[in-house]
């Protein structure tokens, strides 16, 4: 059990390629464009069916700060603050300590550069080591195997599907279920450690 507002004290995490932010209504607004013109491939990726206008966005981004039920972050390039995406700790269940993930990249020149693997590393290590999360679990369309196979150097580990569970462009795809435990993070990082 967490208490229902664990992410009221949220940190700045820090990696070697990328830090995460508080996701607030300033650093924001370096995504509200690409996000009103969403590339047609991140939309794909993310099955956003939604079409989004700057005020929305704007106001959307400015009451991040306000909840303590989830964390939200802005991912800026560690070298340069350049935002390049944003993630999430997201649908909270404290009895439980279990919450998902989401994470996007803006724009699809930024993916293979490591951003993602290593922004959800370090939501990770805060998840497990500062919130006492127990499960953190997400989705992801099967179509998307590069993403599959960056949650899984992560940690997660494929649990389930479900069959049919988006639409697009008239095809029905498939949803993949992934999730990592505290104890399989831990044991993780100790042979990240073994290894330096």
């Amino acid at each position: 059990m967490v208490p229902p507002d664990v992410f009221r004290e949220q940190p700045v995490l820090t990696g070697c390629r990328v830090r995460l932010e508080p996701l607030d209504g300033e650093n924001g607004a370096a995504l509200v464009d690409d996000y009103v013109d969403m590339d047609p491939v991140v939309r794909r990726l993310t099955g956003t069916h939604q079409r989004f206008t700057p005020e929305v966005l704007r106001d959307w981004f400015a009451t991040r700060p306000d909840q303590h039920d989830r964390a939200d972050w802005a991912i800026l390039e560690r070298e340069g603050g350049t935002v390049v995406g944003e993630c999430a700790l997201i649908d909270l269940d404290p009895d439980n300590a279990a919450a998902d993930y989401r994470i996007t990249l803006r724009d699809m020149a930024l993916t293979g550069r490591g951003y993602g693997t290593e922004a959800t590393d370090l939501v990770l290590d805060y998840a497990f080591g500062t919130a006492g999360l127990h499960r953190v679990a997400l989705q992801v369309f099967a179509f998307n195997v590069n993403a599959q196979k960056s949650y899984a150097r992560s940690g997660f580990v494929r649990e389930g599907v479900w069959r049919s569970h988006l639409r697009w462009d008239g095809r029905w795809h498939d949803t993949v279920l992934m999730s990592v435990l505290a104890g399989e993070h831990a044991r993780r990082r100790a042979e990240r450690g073994a290894d330096a």
